[in-house]
């Protein structure tokens, strides 16, 4: 990248370009973008945000534009804005009912986006829609448990599954599904482990994979799935290595790619392949943070380190 940066986003655009945006170097909070062009292996700075910002979420939108929301600066911020790629320009839009950062941003398969707790001085349990074709945010029903850095995943049945995180400084094995077309919250099976700053990913065959993480006492290793049919958690055979603040990479052969993070206070470059069809982890070549691009190269980018 042209700026070092961390606690950014990065998004793969329908173009197979990835676009970074805001994060933090030092002591200063960025507004500044790049693009990097997989053909080209090159970076371009393309504009600033209005707003800078860090730990804020980024999604793709059906029409192609990037909707990037809250984060925090010196103060957790509501603000969002948008990324038009076809004329490579920043534009604010409305702003969040709630200020908040280590949300989650879900796009459900209506099109509009699901914006799910985060911290705000306390952890948030509030819930929020932002619609494309308005520009608007709503609130939708508010989720059992407040929780910060957990996961939301949007399951084939296009409901959404929160899991994990932590809530008043304590790690939680609490999941819940929300239902979309009754906005609703339910409880679902927990997990094994309490965990937050972990990962999870939908595979092939609809279950959700979640990895790492962390306790309120450890740093883990443990891997878990969660079957929507039956609403329940397994554990799996655990990674090699302990690792939080990771990435994790669906492939097109169906494998996960596990990579970077940090684990017993020191920062990885290890990367590990998880295979479903056998349930292990095997190690494999040393990356940093990861993104899949659209012709399943994994790009590498940037860190703390």
């Amino acid at each position: 990248m042209i700026n070092p940066r961390y606690y950014h986003t990065a998004s793969v655009l329908t173009d197979g370009k990835v676009l970074v945006a805001g994060g933090q170097h030092m002591a200063d909070y960025l507004a500044s973008t790049e693009l990097y062009d997989p053909s080209t292996e090159s970076w371009t700075m393309i504009g600033t945000m209005s707003t800078a910002r860090s730990y804020h979420t980024a999604s793709i939108l059906a029409n192609g534009t990037v909707l990037i929301t809250g984060g925090e600066t010196i103060e957790p911020i509501e603000t969002s804005e948008l990324y038009d790629p076809t004329i490579g320009l920043w534009t604010k839009t409305g702003s969040m009912k709630d200020a908040r950062y280590h949300h989650t941003a879900s796009v459900l398969k209506n099109g509009k986006v699901l914006v799910v707790g985060g911290f705000y001085y306390d952890d948030v349990s509030t819930a929020e829609l932002y619609d494309p074709s308005t520009g608007l945010w709503t609130y939708t029903n508010s989720m059992n448990d407040a929780r910060h850095l957990h996961t939301a995943s949007v399951l084939a049945n296009g409901k959404v599954l929160v899991a994990g995180g932590s809530s008043n400084d304590v790690a939680l094995n609490s999941a819940e599904l929300y239902d979309p077309s009754t906005g609703l919250w339910i409880v679902t099976g927990s997990m094994n482990h309490a965990r937050y700053s972990h990962t999870a990913s939908v595979l092939a065959n609809g279950k959700v994979l979640v990895v790492g993480g962390e306790s309120d006492d450890d740093f883990l290793s443990s891997v878990e799935s969660y079957d929507p049919l039956i609403e329940s958690w397994t554990k799996i055979r655990s990674l090699n290595i302990k690792r939080r603040l990771h990435t994790t990479s669906v492939l097109t052969n169906g494998k996960v790619l596990v990579v970077g993070g940090t684990g017993d206070w020191s920062y990885l470059n290890s990367a590990e392949l998880y295979d479903p069809s056998i349930e292990v982890c095997t190690d494999t070549s040393n990356k940093n943070t990861t993104l899949v691009l659209n012709n399943d190269n994994v790009s590498s980018l940037g860190n703390r380190n």
